[in-house]
């Protein structure tokens, strides 16, 4: 009882320190998440033996993810082109280059629905369950150790690192939170793939395209902003033991006129993400098969920007409290003043 008191104590002098940090902006908020790491080398080594296990694993379902997206990519009918040519009442000929398809889209949408296997369901499963609480796993110690650094403990080794992001912490809030953010991430995406589909079924239809064009990148921005919300989430139930609905309440409330911010960040580890796994799927595609060396890469620089994500949203969780406080205190002192009148 003693300890769990002893280590409020010391996590409120350590959110003191930090809310006496200036507020910052995008820019202010990457180089501080660099600083940070930059800072206590044994913050490096802390990541990278919690990040190991995870590693490990996404290497494994990586390796199965690719083939499995080859071999049903390269087993899609391909389409033919053809000349068509035609004479008209005047006696002029025409020749009109055409793009001749063996199937329509719903047709090959069946297809591609019919090819999932239990395979597929297998990678989903492990992505949903192992690697979700693999990646549960860093995200706690990585954002404990990094909040420690973050308040101006510099000197402290990877032990004391351990001790102080481990002990003490409940693992259910930070659990149940991240459930709920993974279960709406994943209805979010379901939504945006449904609209990507019917996009694709009508794209012929030029009337159509431009405006379910938009529609998928509003759709997508949203996504970005309301992920940014359910990552933060996640920091609060770690750093100040909230969990579940109240949790991301919370997280909703205080991010309220920095959100922009948290789109931002979302966006950049986004296409962090998007150009590794498509510069590991073209690689694939053209040879074959990534092979384990090229894999391996992909896999650490993802593990490499999963730790820089949850530095950036610790230090945008602080910044957003900051944020919240001073205006807080700002309406109340006016409060004051009207009434003094």
């Amino acid at each position: 009882m003693e300890n769990k008191k002893q280590k409020r104590s010391v996590k409120k002098m350590e959110n003191n320190q930090i809310m006496m940090k200036e507020k910052l902006g995008l820019f202010g908020i990457l180089k501080e998440t660099v600083t940070i790491l930059h800072k206590n080398p044994s913050f490096i080594i802390l990541a990278f033996l919690t990040s190991l296990p995870l590693f490990c694993f996404l290497l494994v379902h990586e390796i199965f993810f690719q083939q499995t997206i080859i071999e049903t990519t390269k087993s899609q009918p391909q389409d033919s082109n053809g000349v068509i040519c035609s004479i008209a009442t005047n006696g002029m000929s025409s020749c009109v280059y055409q793009w001749i398809s063996d199937d329509g889209p719903l047709d090959t949408i069946k297809e591609i629905v019919e090819n999932l296997t239990g395979r597929y369901l297998l990678l989903c499963l492990s992505y949903l369950g192992i690697v979700h609480l693999l990646d549960l796993f860093c995200t706690i110690v990585i954002v404990n150790s990094a909040s420690v650094i973050y308040a101006g403990e510099t000197r402290i080794n990877v032990k004391e690192m351990w001790d102080r992001a481990i002990k003490g912490v409940s693992l259910k809030g930070p659990f149940i939170t991240s459930i709920y953010a993974l279960l709406l991430s994943s209805l979010q995406l379901v939504g945006l793939v449904c609209l990507a589909t019917n996009f694709y079924v009508i794209s012929r239809a030029s009337l159509f395209t431009v405006y379910f064009g938009l529609l998928c990148i509003a759709w997508l921005a949203k996504h970005m902003e309301w992920n940014a919300i359910w990552n933060m989430g996640v920091v609060l139930s770690v750093l100040e033991e909230k969990q579940g609905v109240i949790a991301l309440g919370i997280s909703a409330y205080i991010s309220r006129g920095c959100r922009r911010r948290g789109l931002f960040l979302m966006l950049i580890f986004f296409v962090w993400r998007l150009a590794l796994r498509l510069s590991c799927l073209y690689v694939g595609w053209s040879e074959g098969g990534s092979g384990i060396g090229v894999t391996a890469a992909h896999v650490s620089l993802v593990c490499f920007g999963n730790v820089l994500k949850w530095v950036a949203f610790m230090v945008y969780f602080y910044d957003c409290k900051k944020r919240f406080l001073e205006k807080k205190v700002d309406a109340e002192q006016g409060s004051a003043a009207e009434a003094q009148k």
